[in-house]
C-alpha cells in the first residue's frame, strides 16, 4: 500500500537551511529561519525561563497526564495579557495547544465543525495557514494584504468582507504580520471590527508575536477591538516567540462565545478534536511559562527581556529605512512595519545572486528575518542589495 504514496515537494525553508549550513563563507548571512537572534547571532533561552525551568525541576513531582485541555493555570495566566483588564471574561475560555500552529489548527477544525465553509485571508500569509485550511478541508479565499506603498490594502479587505456573510470566517494576524511586517493601524482595526460585526462573519485571530511589535498592550489592541465588537471569535496564541519556547511548542486556544452558557458545549467539541489530533499537549514549556507569569519578579525579568528584543529589531528597521532606496528597492517602509519579518520586492534572480555572490540567504518570496541582521553584517547586506539591482 505504501508504494501508492507520491513524493511531496521539499520544504523550501528546510532546503535553504541546508544550503546555508553547507556554505563555507564566514561572512554568510542567514535571513531565512524565523527565530529571534541577538546582536551576536544567538537565540538564547530567556533568563526568566531558565529560572522557571530550574524551579520546575526542583518542585515537579509527577509527569502524569493533564488531559487534552493541558495546563489550565497556564491558559488562565495568559488571559490578562491577551484580553486585557476590561471586557466580560465569563464568555472567554481556553485550552493549551502545541504551539500557535496547534491553536490555529484547532480553531479551523472547530470553525468547520460549527458550519464555517470558507476562510478569508490576506495574501501573502504564513504558508502554514493555507496548508492547514487545505488539510482540514475548508475553502480559502485570498485577498491582497499589501498596498503598493507598503501599508495594508484596506480596499481589498473591504471588498472581501463585503462579499462575505454567515458561514464565512476571516483570519487576521493580531500583530507583526508574517511575512510582511505590515500591521493595521488603530483606525483600521476599528473599521475592521465594524465591518466584521455588520456581516456576521467569524473572526479567527492569530496572535503569534505579542510584544515584538510595539509592546504587549499595543500588540493586543487590534484583537481586543474586534472582540469588543463581535459576539464570538476564535483566538490562537503562541508563546514560541515572545518566550523563546520554539522547540517546546507552547501555545493556547481561546473562544469568545456569544453566551457563557455555550462554552461547555463548545469545549466538549474542542477537547474531542484535540484528543483525536494530539491527545495531550506537551507540558514542560507551558509549565515554565506559567511559573514566570505567576511570579512577579520573573514576570518583570521576562518583560525586560522582551523589551530588549523589540528595541533591537526596531534599531535594525530604522537603519535599513535610513538607507533609503538601494538597488532599486525602497527600504523606507520597513521603519513603519513590525516584528521579525519584512518582504523585499526582489526578483528570483536577485535572490539567487544575493546568495551566490554574497552569501545572503533568504526565502524565495523575498521575506527576510530582521533579527538576522546585526551591527556586524547590516552594512554588508545593504551593500549586497546595491550590487544585485539589475538582477
Amino acid at each position: 500500500m505504501l508504494e501508492n504514496l507520491s513524493p511531496q515537494p521539499a520544504d523550501a525553508l528546510l532546503a535553504l537551511i541546508k544550503l546555508y549550513a553547507a556554505d563555507p563563507r564566514s561572512t554568510k548571512i542567514d535571513l531565512g529561519v524565523g527565530v529571534y537572534r541577538t546582536g551576536q547571532g544567538a537565540t538564547p533561552v530567556f533568563g526568566a525561563i531558565k529560572a522557571a525551568e530550574q524551579r520546575l525541576i526542583n518542585t515537579q513531582d509527577s509527569k502524569a497526564y493533564l488531559g487534552p485541555e493541558g495546563d489550565m493555570a497556564f491558559v488562565n495566566a495568559l488571559i490578562p495579557y491577551v484580553f486585557g483588564a476590561a471586557g466580560d471574561k465569563s464568555r472567554i475560555q481556553g485550552m493549551q495547544a502545541p504551539g500557535g500552529t496547534g491553536g490555529v489548527r484547532l480553531a479551523v477544525e472547530l470553525a468547520k465543525s460549527a458550519g464555517v465553509s470558507r476562510v478569508l485571508m490576506g495574501i501573502p500569509s504564513w504558508p502554514n495557514h493555507a496548508q492547514i485550511f487545505a488539510n482540514v478541508g475548508i475553502a480559502m479565499q485570498g485577498f491582497s494584504h499589501c498596498a503598493a506603498d507598503g501599508t495594508a490594502d484596506m480596499e481589498a479587505l473591504r471588498n472581501a468582507i463585503e462579499g462575505a456573510g454567515p458561514g464565512d470566517a476571516l483570519l487576521l494576524h493580531g500583530c507583526c504580520h508574517n511575512p510582511t511586517g505590515i500591521d493595521y493601524t488603530v483606525e483600521q482595526w476599528s473599521e475592521i471590527a465594524s465591518l466584521v460585526s455588520s456581516k456576521g462573519i467569524l473572526p479567527i485571530l492569530d496572535l503569534a508575536y505579542q510584544g515584538l511589535g510595539q509592546g504587549m498592550e499595543e500588540d493586543a489592541a487590534g484583537l481586543r477591538t474586534v472582540l469588543a465588537a463581535v459576539p464570538e471569535a476564535l483566538v490562537a496564541y503562541s508563546c514560541d516567540k515572545n518566550f523563546g519556547m520554539y522547540r517546546d511548542r507552547v501555545g493556547a486556544f481561546y473562544v469568545q462565545s456569544a453566551d457563557a452558557g455555550q462554552l461547555e458545549a463548545i469545549f466538549s467539541n474542542a477537547n474531542a478534536l484535540a484528543r483525536a489530533s494530539w491527545s495531550m499537549p506537551p507540558d514542560h514549556g507551558a509549565a515554565a511559562v506559567r511559573i514566570v507569569l505567576e511570579d512577579e519578579a520573573l514576570t518583570r525579568e521576562w518583560l525586560d527581556e522582551l523589551d530588549t528584543m523589540r528595541a533591537r529589531m526596531r534599531q535594525v528597521r530604522d537603519r535599513l529605512a535610513a538607507a533609503g532606496t538601494v538597488g532599486g528597492i525602497d527600504l523606507t517602509p520597513l521603519a513603519h512595519q513590525n516584528g521579525l519579518f519584512s518582504v523585499l520586492p526582489l526578483k528570483s534572480a536577485q535572490i539567487v545572486a544575493l546568495r551566490e555572490r554574497h552569501g545572503v540567504y533568504m526565502a524565495g518570496s523575498g521575506r527576510i528575518n530582521i533579527a538576522g541582521l546585526t551591527a556586524d553584517n547590516i552594512e554588508t547586506f545593504i551593500a549586497a542589495l546595491g550590487d544585485v539591482d539589475e538582477g
